[in-house]
């Protein structure tokens, strides 16, 4: 579902030019980022990138999500941050503004494994390539930015959230869908169904509160 009003659209539109069918980024890339809930465990297996000239940007992130697990079961794994972070990831150099999104990971606290398939949409990309002037409290003087990261969330059951970011500009939530089972299994199941260690830490707390399931 797509959270940006249309008055927010329109306002944030005539803030500065776009791009999103120019291509030409009005910036050297764009950051492509992952994070997952307290305790929530996941191993990306691939997130796969087609941008809008077609070009497939394979691997543009794998490996393990931002997450924080700490002792003592203080976290709270329930819902999604007021404020999405950057989560953990690369910028995708050389590309244009993404079209597609195509994501594979297992979510090990079930275990399950999920893929999906984000489909990037045009005002989000207009909001990427649109220059906003606001006032940063890190360095105490305004400036013009761009909201130049894209940060996915991945929670169990398949809930994916998406946000668009920059320094010193506030997170946008543009989506959530829910990703399908991957049949196969982990790693397109050529593990035999083995699938990647989840922490102690994430193990005890999962067997003492169990997953939130519908806080996504």
């Amino acid at each position: 579902m797509n959270n940006i009003t249309p008055f927010l659209l329109a306002t944030m539109l005539l803030a500065g030019s776009t791009c999103s069918n120019a291509g030409s980024l009005p910036y050297d890339a764009w950051r492509l980022g992952f994070s997952a809930s307290d305790y929530m465990e996941v191993w990306i297996e691939t997130a796969d990138v087609v941008d809008m000239k077609g070009q497939v940007y394979r691997r543009a992130m794998s490996g393990v999500s931002a997450i924080q697990t700490p002792e003592n079961n203080k976290g709270n794994p329930k819902g999604w941050p007021k404020k999405s972070g950057w989560g953990k990831g690369k910028y995708v150099t050389n590309a244009d503004l993404p079209k597609k999104i195509y994501v594979r990971w297992q979510s090990l606290v079930e275990p399950q494994t999920y893929q999906v398939g984000i489909d990037i949409a045009e005002s989000t990309r207009e909001i990427m390539c649109t220059s906003e002037k606001t006032y940063c409290a890190a360095t105490g003087k305004w400036t013009t930015g761009y909201r130049k990261a894209i940060a996915i969330g991945l929670a169990p059951g398949g809930i994916v959230k998406v946000w668009v970011l920059g320094p010193c500009l506030t997170p946008l939530e543009v989506m959530r869908v829910k990703a399908e089972v991957d049949p196969r299994g982990p790693y397109e199941g050529k593990s035999g169904g083995q699938y990647d260690a989840l922490s102690e830490i994430s193990r005890m707390h999962v067997k003492k509160f169990g997953v939130p399931y519908g806080s996504w």
